[in-house]
């Protein structure tokens, strides 16, 4: 999956804004919205931005190894692959090739819209909670390869069905393989069946849609119309984490994105995570992390 002839760039935009890498819907067969087939060395999905630079994606990266181990960082925690392992990578998660060649195995990406709604949710296609690493056991990583292989098998095959039939029959194979990595997830991260549960996904959308304007937990609760406990239950059932600890960890994560990946003063990103004293942000991000802002960001350089 590595470009090693990519550019010296950072991927910063105009004013310091992070640099998105968008599907690459033009190395798609038929422009289908999804992709699948054998990491290499030559593959990359963006010319001009370096896969061993820190950057941002818009779109579903699962990998699955053949060889290892491999050093992946996924939102500054690096993660050490080997044979039989998996990383999923979702949008808007930063992450960072290592300097190997040992990438070996097969990659899939999938553009979001891809997928009916239904199916997104049942599958956890957003799930940032859920850890990117996961390591099935012999049977599942026997059921994810086959069915691994059969989705690639159907998206080489272009000429056997017209195109609404060939994305359709994607898109169910792809639906399978998403359930069996769901289900890996769960396990992995210890979650039962509350992770449908209406409270938490209707909380997690609204920390989503709000954690640079809003940290308050009792204001979550009261938007979406549940009281603060029944609000603690659900979320603790889902992630083991409190309401605000949920918060805070979104937070924390934005705040390292910017200042790993924007050249924004520490005041400008702790207003952009909504901490507009930049005296303040620096002791919520040295609380939660135990480093200032600044030294993180020259950490990361």
């Amino acid at each position: 999956m590595k470009d090693t002839d990519s550019g010296d760039g950072d991927g910063s935009g105009e004013g310091g804004r992070i640099t998105t890498v968008p599907f690459p819907a033009d190395l798609s067969l038929f422009g289908v919205g999804m992709q699948v087939g054998p990491m290499g060395d030559r593959r990359t999905w963006h010319a001009d931005v370096p896969l061993e630079r820190v950057h941002r994606i818009d779109f579903h990266v699962v990998m699955l190894f053949d060889h290892g181990p491999v050093t992946h960082m996924v939102d500054f925690t690096e993660y050490e692959a080997d044979a039989g392992d998996l990383l999923w990578i979702r949008p808007g998660q930063v992450h960072r090739f290592s300097h190997t060649t040992g990438y070996r195995g097969t990659v899939l990406t999938m553009q979001p819209g891809f997928l009916p709604r239904e199916t997104v949710e049942a599958t956890g296609l957003y799930r940032y909670d859920l850890p990117p690493l996961l390591r099935p056991d012999e049977a599942g990583l026997s059921g994810l390869r086959a069915s691994l292989a059969y989705l690639e098998r159907e998206y080489v095959d272009t000429t056997t069905l017209p195109l609404t039939l060939h994305t359709a029959v994607l898109r169910h194979s792809l639906t399978a393989l998403l359930l069996r990595l769901a289900h890996l997830a769960d396990s992995a991260a210890g979650a039962s069946p509350s992770h449908h549960d209406t409270t938490f996904t209707r909380f997690r959308d609204a920390v989503e849609r709000e954690f640079t304007t809003n940290h308050s937990v009792s204001a979550y609760a009261d938007a979406l119309g549940y009281s603060r406990r029944t609000l603690v239950r659900a979320v603790r059932a889902a992630t083991g984490e409190t309401p605000k600890g949920f918060i805070d960890k979104r937070v924390v994560l934005e705040a390292k994105r910017l200042l790993a990946h924007t050249d924004l003063p520490t005041g400008r990103v702790g207003a952009a995570v909504g901490f507009p004293d930049s005296a303040n942000f620096s002791k919520f991000f040295q609380l939660h992390t135990g480093t200032t802002p600044m030294a993180f960001r020259a950490e990361m350089r």
